[in-house]
């Protein structure tokens, strides 16, 4: 994907300083301090304890988190260089979905409410709750913010094999869907009909169509921003699709527990992600990822 030397969007808040994890690091929590401070204070009476004090801080600042056998967190060193380049491309793939659904809604009639980006690894707060590594990238319509831990990536291409810059701009353009689903009125309507839905099977049918709807979105930004911006290499859709089987439930399913449990669904099959976000690469044309929601 052509993406270096563009401009980047405004609308990102790097949390990775204060996250739990790695990349870059704060101040230790005023709780680990309060846990580790007996040992502390044994240390600081000796100079083999002040050494061993130096040795840990400068680990720490480094990316290691010699805490991480006291507290439970990662001890993953991150390549500071890598992961701010990252950081750099994901903004830039998030200033793309500015300018195409700026453009998009102007067409409707409408004006494009620009969401923020949250970029951490580990752990960090959001107007939906706590956010973790484990529940991958998320939209929330609360605080109308998009939440990607870098480290996501890393297991999306090392865990899922669905690597290169593209996958993670589909990953991306389809949290920017939910977001247009929010400014639709389409995420509030479905919770209403959660309400009423029968039992279980009957919420989860519904989620898909949600997570359809945006990888179609997805899709639709992937089309415009190409026709936009030229950004597209050879492959490159390729790995977008790539990305999406590998995060379909039927697939996820399999690799968990060895069987498919479809009612269990809630992002919708392999076949089916892929299917949607053809749709609307093709067409360009949100008209077409209507899903019956």
């Amino acid at each position: 994907m052509r993406w270096e030397d563009r401009e980047q969007s405004d609308n990102v808040e790097d949390r990775r300083n204060s996250s739990g994890g790695g990349g870059r690091r704060g101040m230790p929590s005023m709780s680990t301090m309060m846990f580790l401070w007996p040992v502390i204070q044994r240390l600081l009476k000796t100079k083999f304890g002040w050494a061993i004090i130096g040795v840990g801080a400068v680990l720490y600042f480094s990316g290691f988190n010699p805490l991480s056998s006291f507290t439970g967190g990662a001890s993953t060193p991150v390549n500071q260089k890598a992961d701010d380049k990252q950081a750099a491309f994901i903004a830039t793939v998030l200033k793309d979905t500015e300018e195409v659904w700026k453009e998009i809604f102007k067409k409707h009639g409408a004006v494009y409410r620009e969401p923020n980006m949250v970029l951490y690894r580990g752990s960090t707060k959001s107007g939906c709750g706590h956010a973790s590594a484990q529940m991958g990238p998320f939209y929330c319509p609360a605080d109308e913010k998009v939440y990607i831990d870098l480290g996501f990536f890393d297991e999306l291409s090392q865990k899922h094999n669905a690597s290169g810059d593209f996958a993670q701009a589909y990953v991306l353009a389809h949290e920017i869907g939910h977001h247009i689903q929010n400014m639709e009125g389409t995420l509030s309507k479905v919770q209403q009909m959660k309400q009423q839905a029968r039992g279980q099977k009957g919420e989860n049918q519904l989620q898909v169509r949600v997570e359809l709807q945006a990888d179609c979105y997805a899709g639709v930004w992937a089309h415009h921003a190409h026709k936009r911006f030229n950004i597209l290499e050879q492959g490159d859709v390729e790995e977008a699709l790539r990305a999406a089987s590998a995060i379909g439930d039927d697939t996820l399913q399999k690799q968990a527990q060895g069987y498919v449990v479809p009612d269990a669904f809630t992002h919708g099959s392999s076949e089916q992600r892929i299917e949607w976000f053809r749709r609307g690469i093709k067409s360009g044309d949100i008209r077409t990822c209507n899903t019956g929601i």
